[in-house]
């Protein structure tokens, strides 16, 4: 697979890592529904075996549980990947998510993600939410702290803003920003990406395929028969009026993926990969079957023609959504 270096650091991520935000199962408010842990397993060394060289995780995604999943799935491999995750979410016994970004909490974290993920030092760890945001300095000291103490190596950022970037700058220099990125999450296209490149930040997206809608598997039906607790069943963009825009969109662009003898799926990751800014995408998966299709797209470079043809498709999509 190819690899690019991210940001400033020594680490070399192929450019696409595997995410693991749905293997955490049930019983949280961001849940994917139910999941087959063996599965989760066979999907991660499957991932492996292909040449993802590296994994993101985050303590929350299951309330610690995605994380013992991978520490299980990694376990007496003599190579081990790459190791992200993220810190700063807690959740309570109902499910319900907030944020705490105090030096003990971040402490306590650090400890609970390495014992779950089962290694001595995590390689990046990151900042989930920047919230709340009057104590995103000194949780980014801490993390500064925790890599000279040898607990993580490099400390990243995710979903924060460009002023919040740059308030902690200067306190230790950021190794990765994650944000949400995919044909339907343009936020961080222009300014943000621009620093990021200029202050060399590495930029690992996540979402590319807007939690599977960008798949080219959904269907009104699918989405109806989702599970309870699935929590795409109350995203927006799966609910009417944005769930028949985004499936036209998916059929438009279809013929596009076709023509190249791809999915759409496969064009979707590889139209976020087409900035050179951004290191990596994060492509979740919970079989070994999802990340043998959508791993190819790392090595698919997009013709200015597609490029073209799939924003033209994007416009008249975004002009759907004021209609």
């Amino acid at each position: 697979m190819k690899t690019r270096k991210l940001g400033w650091t020594d680490l070399n991520l192929s450019n696409i890592g595997l995410g693991t935000w749905a293997i955490g199962g049930s019983g949280w408010k961001f849940s994917w529904g139910p999941q087959d842990d063996r599965e989760s397993i066979s999907a991660i060394h499957r991932a492996l075996d292909l040449g993802i060289n590296w994994i993101d995780t985050a303590a929350i995604y299951g309330l610690g549980h995605s994380e013992e999943i991978v520490g299980k799935a990694i376990r007496g491999l003599r190579d081990k990947p790459i190791i992200a995750t993220k810190c700063g979410r807690l959740g309570d016994r109902k499910g319900n998510l907030f944020g705490r970004l105090k030096k003990e909490s971040i402490r306590s974290e650090v400890e609970a993600s390495l014992k779950r993920l089962k290694i001595e030092v995590i390689d990046l760890y990151q900042i989930h939410w920047p919230e709340p945001d009057e104590d995103i300095e000194e949780a980014w000291t801490t993390l500064g702290d925790l890599i000279k103490e040898g607990k993580i190596r490099y400390a990243g950022v995710s979903n924060f803003n460009i002023k919040q970037l740059k308030r902690v700058q200067p306190i230790h220099l950021v190794a990765s920003f994650q944000p949400p990125y995919s044909m339907l999450e343009r936020g961080i296209e222009g300014k943000i990406l621009q620093y990021c490149s200029a202050n060399n930040i590495g930029v690992i997206v996540y979402s590319p395929m807007q939690k599977g809608l960008l798949a080219g598997k959904f269907t009104r039906e699918r989405v109806q028969n989702l599970s309870q607790d699935d929590h795409r069943r109350i995203d927006p963009r799966f609910q009417e009026p944005e769930l028949s825009a985004n499936l036209k969109l998916v059929e438009d662009l279809r013929p596009i993926a076709e023509k190249s003898g791809r999915t759409v799926a496969q064009l979707a990751i590889a139209w976020v990969l087409r900035h050179p800014e951004v290191t990596a995408a994060i492509v979740g998966a919970r079989r070994p079957s999802q990340i043998e299709e959508t791993v190819v797209a790392g090595d698919w470079v997009l013709s200015k023609e597609d490029v073209a043809a799939i924003e033209a498709l994007l416009d008249r999509r975004q002009k759907a959504s004021y209609q």
